[in-house]
């Protein structure tokens, strides 16, 4: 058989294949998903009172932009290390934000404890928190999921634990919102600690779940 022909028959039934989306477009159409669930979180928890005051100021819009620029550097980080053609400096963009977004928080928090003669340190117990980031978080990280089921399954575990801090950070900006602290002490151990939680255990149980979702997948395309 001629090479020609030969090439021909391999190439006949092959199916079409479609190119994987770009990092960027993958989290533009994460926030797309995200960004309603979270509102909705937010009116059916009701939104704390004086809302508009609060975002008028310096500190707490600086947390929640902060908050929100970590969710996406984690998204988009999450995207590029699910990808093989990406370089794995970009992983660095969460870590990098996330360093910027605590920095800021206890920046803060030194300041009121001085204004408030240490009246900021005291911690108080805030347990609602922890389902609370949970509810706000698990629309975006299923979201995460199923997107990151779609591209190439490359550095497995650094995609699980990206996506996992992008819903996490996205479920705290949606928190602050309708739940505030007690004490700037009790943001910091308890809401972002239930951050730090929830990005754990999430990477772990998204990382399982992709790994099983591939090979499944694998089986049908290998029985097919």
């Amino acid at each position: 058989m001629r090479n020609e022909s030969l090439i021909d028959a391999l190439t006949n039934d092959l199916a079409p294949v479609r190119r994987a989306r770009s990092p960027g477009r993958t989290t533009a159409l994460w926030l797309a998903i995200t960004l309603p669930a979270l509102a909705l979180v937010t009116l059916v928890m009701g939104p704390r009172p004086a809302l508009g005051s609060l975002l008028l100021r310096s500190g707490f819009a600086l947390d929640e932009a902060l908050a929100a620029l970590t969710a996406i550097a984690s998204a988009y980080a999450a995207f590029c290390a699910g990808r093989p053609d990406q370089p794995g400096w970009k992983l660095v963009f969460p870590v990098g934000m996330m360093l910027i977004w605590l920095g800021a928080l206890g920046r803060q928090c030194l300041l009121l404890t001085a204004a408030t003669q240490g009246d900021a340190l005291r911690l108080h117990a805030d347990v609602m928190c922890i389902p609370a980031i949970a509810m706000a978080g698990i629309v975006p990280a299923i979201g995460m999921v199923l997107l990151l089921r779609r591209t190439p399954l490359f550095r497995t575990t650094a995609a699980s634990l990206c996506g996992a801090m992008a819903a996490a950070a996205a479920a705290e900006f949606s928190l602050r919102l309708f739940h505030g602290a007690a004490s700037f002490a009790t943001l910091l151990v308890w809401q972002m600690g239930s951050v730090a939680l929830s990005t754990l255990a999430g990477s772990a149980v998204s990382r399982v779940i992709l790994v099983q979702l591939r090979r499944g997948q694998t089986a049908i395309n290998a029985l097919s």
